[in-house]
């Protein structure tokens, strides 16, 4: 990939402006330092108004081609935060373009996928990288210095909820059952609870998980439980619903000195929603990414942390527009990708098998040969 001159502002076409292009990547595109949110694709007349109010003077295309293929200058990265079913037919055009991608979470519907636009990547010589915001979760951060501090110990047991309580359908495809869509929560939140446990604890060999369809009317899971076996030893049980009338403890990490316990969601995307941008704080007395005192997370061992158990620990803060800044610094000086490809494709191994195991009612063994 060639690297881009600094100083050389970066135009970024955006495709897809529904939640999470508009919530999310056209927010924090703008936010960034040296990017600007040149186009916004998308052929729905009520978003492109929404996205022409949002960003003045953004340029509007129905159709994402135009963005490699049009008479004008190309952009100089590609981000797609359309429906999952178009991610790899859009990120394989682009690829072959040799424009810069960035790819919403899932990369693709399988691991196989995955690494072939990884190779494409790599043949090309063009930018891929998959946007996987919540691993600059302010717990997640808090979570991972602990353990890289020793705070904690040896980890034996980690716990992750990502839960909510939508007993309603809302409707669209991410609750489709038709397999081409690629919707259901094992994909859509599944992706970041099994993506943050890979990183802590490295690689898993064996997956076993529980898929549940619960609302009347679901087409797809909306209540899945997945339990990992790391190479390193530690087991990760990660919880994703959209049932869950008392809601648990987003991580509860047990190690052989002491454990953490933290409740709530970080606090960006509800800043996002919101309207608030990074470098405008996220509240009035609350600077972005970080949380009050009463929510943060406590160590110690011996009594539950609702029972007055452990010490509080500060909350480091979230830092959603790192992944951008990040984006911008590879694309300028040619350096690696926040979140390769090839952690994508890892990451869909364990949900390929979560599927398989939820389906058969067995464990899944991820070792080559394993059954």
């Amino acid at each position: 990939m060639n690297a881009i001159a600094p100083g050389t502002p970066l135009r970024v076409g955006l495709v897809g402006y529904g939640l999470a292009g508009s919530v999310f990547h056209a927010p924090l595109v703008t936010a960034t330092p040296g990017l600007v949110l040149d186009t916004v694709v998308t052929s729905d007349p009520g978003r492109q108004a929404q996205a022409r109010e949002a960003h003045p003077g953004v340029r509007i295309a129905a159709d994402a081609a135009e963005l490699w293929e049009g008479p004008g200058p190309r952009v100089d990265l590609v981000v797609i935060a359309s429906p999952n079913k178009t991610h790899v037919p859009l990120a394989t055009a682009a690829l072959t373009a040799g424009v810069p991608v960035v790819v919403d979470k899932p990369l693709a519907a399988t691991a196989a996928e995955a690494d072939a636009l990884a190779d494409l990547s790599e043949r090309t010589g063009t930018f891929l990288s998959v946007f996987q915001n919540r691993r600059w979760d302010n717990d997640f951060l808090t979570l991972r210095r602990l353990i890289a501090d020793g705070e904690l110990g040896e980890i034996q047991r980690f716990e992750s909820r990502f839960e909510r309580w939508r007993p309603q359908l809302k409707g669209g495809w991410r609750e489709s059952g038709a397999p081409e869509e690629i919707g259901g929560l094992l994909y859509d939140l599944g992706s970041h609870v099994v993506d943050q446990a890979l990183v802590l604890f490295g690689p898993a060999v064996r997956v076993y998980a529980e898929a549940d369809v619960r609302r009347p009317g679901a087409e797809t899971d909306d209540d899945t439980f997945i339990a990992l076996t790391h190479v390193s030893g530690v087991r990760s049980h990660l919880y994703v619903s959209a049932t869950t009338a008392q809601l648990g403890p987003r991580f509860r990490a047990l190690g052989s000195r002491a454990g953490y316990v933290k409740y709530g969601l970080d606090p960006q995307e509800a800043a996002l929603r919101d309207g608030l941008r990074p470098g405008s704080g996220a509240g009035s007395d609350q600077p972005w990414g970080e949380e009050p005192e009463h929510l943060w997370g406590r160590i110690g061992s011996g009594e539950s942390p609702l029972t007055g158990g452990g010490t509080p620990v500060p909350t480091l803060a979230g830092d959603y527009p790192a992944y951008y800044a990040a984006v911008a610094a590879a694309l300028r000086e040619g350096g690696p990708a926040p979140v390769g490809a090839r952690e994508a494709a890892r990451c869909l191994a364990v949900l390929e098998a979560a599927r398989i195991s939820s389906r058969d009612g067995v464990s899944v063994d991820l070792r080559p040969g394993g059954a």
